[in-house]
């Protein structure tokens, strides 16, 4: 399973994309394969300047189609002056298992530090929210009025300091909005250095050690490993009652049992659905499917947390701080380097975090092994911040990222009935939303299940 810049996701253990549940395989068999524009976006174009080429032509995420219409045209700079009220929470639904942190994370140094796993034995899900089954039933009965996932919240949260280009797709059905990814997009995939002074350049080679395409490929499968590899495995305790692993009410809604490779069990993530409403004179109800990763004690109390891991490729090309020589003695140096390298990708994991209802969020963070070697990677430290505290270390308002969910929100719903693509600029501070066609973007899916179904004739 090879991925856009001729590297393949089990090169580095794991798969980040969507893996197929009950309710979702067609749908997700093509995600799990994504080669669409959003990597070339990054970095196709002439870059000038910086021992990265600072200045690049970017093209768009997707093709604009001819008969696509602007509604309307936003500046990303005025989404900093959004604010509203937090909104109230409400626990919908709990699916799936947690497992517990192993605190023994707590205590790595660079001179203890843990070789990075590669975790094949678990299944990982990035379920768009129209595949959704559970919010599927839940749009049914009428429970919001906008339906979406915690990373599409955090995504739009946290715009503001995007650098590359992107697009979601948005249907107004009714009363109701659904956001989603489209199903050839690169959303799932982490960025690298989106907001350095010197973005990683674009290179015409495939293999290319420190292209975006493939430091993006390479961090994705890093924090997916991540977050499974500091949790303990009920299989190694000596006595497994002991296991602190949460199992929730209902099991978790994508995996088939009967689908799955033998041995293999779906990771420990917790699905939390959600409805957080804003109050006025037109309230708005968002139904998200929100993720936690892990379960810890912290004071004698249990809490939830969401993992996540920084990742050093070349200290010579990202801001000159040495992790090896500074983690250990000076980690806030690190973090405030990581801060203006990666703020957006920052910016969206405290908003997930957020929206998530977590208590902790743990970062890692992974460094290569060698400076060359993009395949094998080691833990170095980690840190626990609680998500108001680690918002402010960022300078993320919580007032801030609420009023931007609401303002589109509000603007959504006021669109008339149909398909809608809401997308970055790929060269300037600007987000446009698209009135497009129906069946936008579903004929190559329609072409990909053709081809399909003749391949399994042959």
């Amino acid at each position: 399973n090879k991925q856009p810049g001729g590297v393949g996701m089990k090169d580095f253990g794991g798969i980040p994309g969507s893996k197929g549940g009950r309710g979702a395989q067609q749908a997700q068999r093509k995600r799990n394969d994504p080669r669409g524009n959003a990597f070339r976006a990054r970095g196709k174009g002439k870059g000038k300047g910086g021992r990265f080429g600072n200045r690049v032509d970017r093209q768009a995420s997707v093709k604009v189609g001819v008969d696509w219409v602007v509604v309307e045209e936003l500046e990303l700079a005025q989404f900093n002056k959004l604010q509203t009220n937090k909104p109230t929470v409400e626990d919908l639904k709990w699916c799936g298992h947690l497992e517990e942190y192993d605190e023994t994370y707590d205590s790595i140094s660079t001179r203890t530090a843990k070789k990075l796993e590669r975790i094949e034995t678990k299944e990982f899900y990035n379920v768009s929210t129209t595949d959704d089954p559970v919010i599927e039933e839940m749009a049914t009965e009428e429970t919001g009025n906008v339906y979406a996932t915690d990373a599409i919240l955090a995504h739009l949260m946290a715009c503001p300091r995007s650098v590359y280009p992107w697009d979601l797709v948005v249907q107004k059905m009714g009363d109701a909005v659904f956001i989603d990814k489209r199903d050839d997009s690169q959303f799932d995939y982490l960025t690298v250095s989106e907001t350095a002074q010197d973005p990683p350049a674009p290179s015409d080679d495939s293999e290319a050690l420190n292209s975006p395409d493939n430091l993006s490929l390479e961090a994705s499968a890093i924090n997916q490993n991540f977050t499974q590899q500091i949790l303990k495995d009920p299989r190694d305790l000596a006595d497994a009652s002991q296991s602190k692993r949460e199992e929730f009410p209902e099991a978790n809604p994508f995996f088939d049992a009967d689908e799955a490779a033998p041995g293999v069990a779906p990771a420990s993530v917790a699905y939390r659905y959600r409805k957080f409403t804003f109050g006025g004179e037109s309230p708005v109800s968002v139904v998200a499917r929100c993720e936690l990763h892990g379960v810890c004690t912290k004071q004698g109390r249990k809490q939830y947390m969401t993992a996540f891991a920084l990742n050093e490729f070349d200290s010579n090309l990202s801001g000159g701080v040495e992790w090896r020589q500074k983690i250990d003695i000076q980690r806030g140096a690190v973090l405030a380097t990581e801060l203006k390298n990666n703020s957006c990708k920052l910016a969206k994991w405290v908003s997930q975090s957020v929206v998530a209802g977590a208590d902790q969020v743990k970062i890692g963070f992974v460094s290569r092994a060698k400076r060359t070697d993009k395949h094998n990677h080691v833990i170095l430290a980690t840190q626990f911040y609680k998500p108001p505290d680690l918002a402010t270390n960022i300078t993320l308002q919580l007032t801030n990222i609420w009023g931007i969910i609401k303002m589109l929100a509000d603007k959504f719903l006021a669109l008339e009935d149909g398909k809608y693509v809401l997308m970055r600029d790929p060269n300037k501070p600007v987000v446009r939303i698209y009135s497009v066609p129906p069946n936008t973007f579903e004929e190559d899916y329609e072409e990909e299940e053709e081809d399909e179904e003749e391949g399994d004739d042959e």
